[in-house]
């Protein structure tokens, strides 16, 4: 569930306690104006799964829906892992290992690598790659896709994701 906080007829908070009061365990996301740290802390401990102040990213927020739509593993320990090509990224910890080896990724490659490990072996646009990353307002004719693609090469292996000319990307699942 998206909720704001600011409804027109009932506060959002209320809303999230009366849905943990009845015994709900739907994942709720609070996206809102509000700002401060005490917002943010009375949400969480009323019990919602995350927090965005507005404006936020779209495409941080489409993750953070992506994350709260997995299933939840039931043995303590477990975490949400996406594995393709010797990679692992972990989405809650937001921890990516290449061959075994911890790397560092900005947020954006993260979001990229995380594109490519859900679907390997599938040659993907640059303008599907711009929908699944980038905010809508990015110029198609951009490079963007192109650079950031080039940054996650030299951090995970050139040979992990191949140009298809003339049709986008494509991460092959054997490197």
């Amino acid at each position: 569930m998206l909720l704001d906080l600011g409804l027109p007829e009932l506060d959002g908070g209320e809303v999230l306690q009366r849905l943990r009061d009845e015994g709900s365990r739907v994942p709720v996301i609070v996206l809102t104006a509000r700002d401060t740290v005490q917002d943010t802390v009375a949400s969480l401990e009323g019990g919602a799964d995350d927090y965005m102040a507005k404006p936020f990213q779209f495409a941080e927020l489409l993750a953070r829906i992506r994350l709260r739509l997995q299933p939840v593993e039931s043995e303590p320990g477990n975490r949400l892992v996406v594995e393709a090509a010797g990679m692992s990224l972990d989405l809650r910890s937001r921890r990516v290992l290449v061959d075994g080896v911890a790397t560092d990724l900005t947020a954006r490659e993260f979001a990229l690598l995380e594109v490519f490990l859900r679907h390997p072996d599938q040659v993907l646009s640059r303008e599907q790659l711009l929908g699944q990353v980038w905010e809508a307002h990015v110029d198609p004719a951009s490079n963007v896709v192109d650079v950031f693609v080039r940054a996650l090469r030299r951090k995970i292996g050139p040979e992990r994701i191949e140009t298809v000319r003339g049709a986008g990307y494509r991460l092959r699942a054997q490197p």
